[in-house]
């Protein structure tokens, strides 16, 4: 299998983002066209076809749960999602993906990783954890449709 990582490009990219993040996620946690613009986006292919996602804000700390813009945090990376297609889920293709990001922000001098995640979300979190993120807080109310609290992690790099 031949794995790449590779840059989306921006706004050819816009609609097959959203059409990925839609088979993702539910409705209510699906970026916006607006989102998607402010971020740094990278597919995962395998074998050309894309398996997963991601996308970062770089130099800002995460605070969007505290009703707040997320202020500017020199050195930390915000990752604001991560999502593997379900066809490629449980074939250990998060964990690859969650390796390469952490291998993104050290190569790019970045010396913080921030992330959050519904809390029911408890694949996401063993991840997290795995790879030495340690949980900040827990925001109750953070997310809607369905109702669940937002945990935030941190991985000091």
């Amino acid at each position: 299998m031949k794995t790449e990582f590779r840059k989306a490009r921006l706004p050819h990219d816009l609609r097959a983002l959203m059409t990925f993040d839609r088979k993702i996620f539910s409705p209510s946690d699906c970026f916006t066209a607006a989102d998607w613009r402010r971020y740094t986006t990278f597919w995962m292919l395998i074998d050309g076809v894309k398996a997963g996602c991601c996308a970062f804000q770089e130099h800002v700390d995460f605070a969007e749960d505290r009703g707040a813009v997320n202020p500017k945090r020199k050195r930390s990376l915000y990752i604001t999602t991560t999502g593997i297609h379900p066809k490629y889920q449980g074939k250990g293709f998060g964990q690859l993906l969650k390796s390469w990001e952490v291998a993104y922000a050290m190569h790019h001098g970045f010396t913080r990783i921030v992330t959050n995640t519904r809390r029911n979300n408890s694949r996401m979190i063993v991840l997290n954890k795995q790879f030495g993120f340690r949980r900040l807080r827990t925001t109750p109310g953070y997310y809607d449709d369905p109702p669940d609290a937002t945990v935030v992690m941190e991985l000091l790099l």
